[in-house]
């Protein structure tokens, strides 16, 4: 069984579906009240409606461009049946939203095995306090329950908080950590995992970056150090780089998936803290906007909330 097939297997279990949506509660909520204002006493969706709809969704962090997208396949589907009462909105707007992620992201979770590679080798990137620490404990644990053996790597050495935060982590869900002394070579860190990853034949190493965005440049040059290391030990490492973005964050996570996108191939995305925010059309628009799968949403704070992205599920769960 891939690591798909065990996901979805635990994934469908009603207690994930409840998490789900519980976790979309506060955008729900929000995004409700306002629909309900924007067709407060109007029968059919007329050009104020839409106009409504517009700023409901801009303010619903899903971004212009994506809103723009969505605004104008409304107006040609009420074009072409001519009447549309309001009543229809939420179905219609479901519909075209679902359209929207499914036509952007060909490339999903559905083909996708850690099998392929062994060792399966993910460096996470993102900003100190997007939850990377913790999305990295919750995915090893994941990863562990479907009985693969899991070693993270201690490469954010610039704050000893996170290289103690990743142990602890690591024992919670019993892994193994390879760290070194604060201040001592990210790359020489990621180096070190490898090497007793490929010695101890484990399946997946995870490997931990400091979230510094003091300047591109130098993000760049430290990725692309720790790439060109890990390549001496497994070549076309690492075969997935996952971005890490905090939803509540609202239109700064835009800006922070725009500035490591152009530093480094960022071909994932994890968007946590969806439970503590009413900015979850964030995940709409960045998946329209950057073309790059989510792959993963935090949707509480317990261990089993790190849940695989499912865009049908997703927009259902907003719409129910």
């Amino acid at each position: 069984m891939g690591l798909f097939d065990f996901f979805k297997k635990k994934e469908n279990a009603p207690e994930a579906q409840e998490a789900l949506d519980k976790g979309l509660e506060k955008t729900k909520d929000g995004f409700f009240n306002k629909i309900t204002k924007a067709v407060a006493g109007k029968s059919s969706v007329d050009d104020e409606v839409l106009d409504n709809l517009e700023e409901v969704l801009v303010t619903s962090d899903v971004g212009v461009s994506t809103t723009l997208k969505i605004i104008k396949r409304i107006e040609e589907r009420v074009s072409k049946d001519k009447y549309l009462n309001t009543s229809e909105l939420n179905f219609l707007l479901r519909d075209e939203i679902q359209l929207l992620l499914s036509e952007n992201n060909s490339n999903d979770f559905r083909q996708f095995e850690y099998g392929e590679h062994k060792p399966y080798v993910i460096m996470v990137v993102g900003v100190n306090g997007v939850g990377k620490t913790t999305t990295i404990g919750k995915l090893a644990h994941k990863l562990k329950e479907a009985n693969l053996k899991v070693v993270l790597g201690a490469a954010d050495t610039f704050r000893a908080a996170a290289v103690d935060q990743l142990k602890l982590w690591g024992e919670r869900v019993g892994v193994r950590v390879v760290a070194q002394p604060m201040g001592s070579d990210p790359a020489s860190v990621a180096f070190d995992t490898l090497q007793s990853a490929v010695a101890n034949g484990e399946d997946v190493v995870i490997i931990d970056t400091a979230g510094r965005l003091h300047n591109k440049v130098g993000l760049m040059n430290e990725l692309g150090k720790i790439k060109q290391v890990m390549q001496k030990v497994v070549p076309n490492a690492p075969h997935e780089i996952l971005l890490v973005l905090d939803a509540s964050t609202g239109q700064n996570a835009f800006e922070q998936c725009k500035q490591f996108t152009e530093a480094t191939d960022v071909n994932a995305l994890a968007i946590t803290k969806l439970d503590g925010t009413a900015k979850g059309g964030v995940v709409i628009g960045i998946s329209d906007q950057f073309k790059i799968p989510v792959k993963y949403i935090g949707v509480g704070e317990k261990i089993g909330d790190l849940q695989l992205f499912d865009k049908k599920e997703f927009v259902n769960s907003l719409f129910k």
